[in-house]
């Protein structure tokens, strides 16, 4: 097929020989089968930020590190410049989140280069070197569905002891190879210690994982993994092999009953002295009438 535009520097470079076909085409991106010497890769092609369908990025870039103070007024100002570093930001963050994750041992695409916008990562394929089938689009099993939430739920907990919450976490980018799921589409992962919605989103990924695979195995969808788990993480206490029962009970503290009345009594106190003050007030009125 022709080349198109945004990957036509890379072949220039001699990163990519031809772009063999579309594989995808997604809210945040375009992605293309590319022949790279003897390998097929993938070539993610980031759209313009105009063009995207994600909108709520200010939730996932609480806490981003960003190169130096200039770009960070000019982010904050969003001038034209800003904007354009911001939306580099944004890309940069997949390449940064792959690489941790993957020296980290979470299944997610090896990435190689990133250029221009343009991200090459390995081809995640099936047994017989076809793109590898998204989860929503396999059938599953009761047993099926059980153990790729077993291991989905490891590898939240892995992506978590690296410091990164996925943060939209579903059956939709989530690719199943030979060997099982491999967790995909990353430019909105968050940094778990710096995001104050890093609780929300991880409790959002989890629920999502539950809702699915409950579908197949209903006993799921009872599951408080994601409370469990960040129990663990706050207080320093999660690691990649913790075990994980996917029950939770929530702490209760019993209300001290004398410190609730004094406040009560303190209320009708003030209370009384108010409409007492007012009283005054009305009765000097009168006296001066």
């Amino acid at each position: 097929m022709k080349t198109p535009h945004r990957i036509a520097p890379l072949v220039e470079d001699g990163l990519v020989d031809s772009v063999l076909r579309q594989l995808m085409s997604g809210k945040e991106a375009m992605v293309y089968v590319v022949q790279c010497g003897d390998e097929v890769r993938c070539a993610k092609v980031y759209k313009e930020a105009n063009k995207r369908g994600f909108h709520k990025a200010v939730d996932y870039t609480e806490g981003r590190k960003v190169k130096n103070s200039r770009q960070a007024r000019a982010m904050a100002k969003g001038s034209r410049y800003g904007r354009q570093e911001q939306e580099a930001a944004w890309q940069h963050a997949e390449v940064d989140a792959l690489r941790q994750l993957a020296a980290a041992g979470v299944r997610v695409p090896v990435p190689y280069d990133f250029h221009e916008g343009v991200l090459l990562m390995e081809l995640v394929a099936d047994e017989d070197g076809e793109p590898a089938p998204r989860l929503n689009d396999i059938e599953l099993s009761a047993d099926d569905a059980r153990t790729f939430h077993a291991f989905l739920i490891r590898q939240v907990v892995r992506m978590l002891c690296a410091g990164i919450v996925h943060g939209d976490l579903s059956e939709y980018n989530i690719l199943v190879d030979h060997a099982g799921p491999v967790i995909i589409d990353l430019p909105q992962a968050v940094d778990a210690a710096a995001n104050n919605n890093a609780k929300r989103m991880l409790a959002r990924d989890v629920d999502n994982l539950a809702d699915y695979f409950g579908q197949f195995a209903p006993e799921l969808l009872q599951t408080r993994y994601a409370d469990e788990i960040w129990a663990l993480y706050e207080t320093g206490k999660l690691l990649p092999d913790s075990p994980l029962t996917g029950t939770f009970k929530d702490v209760e503290t019993l209300a001290n009953l004398d410190e609730v009345m004094q406040v009560i009594d303190a209320a009708r106190r003030e209370e009384a002295a108010r409409q007492a003050r007012m009283a005054g007030e009305s009765t000097d009125g009168a006296d001066d009438n």
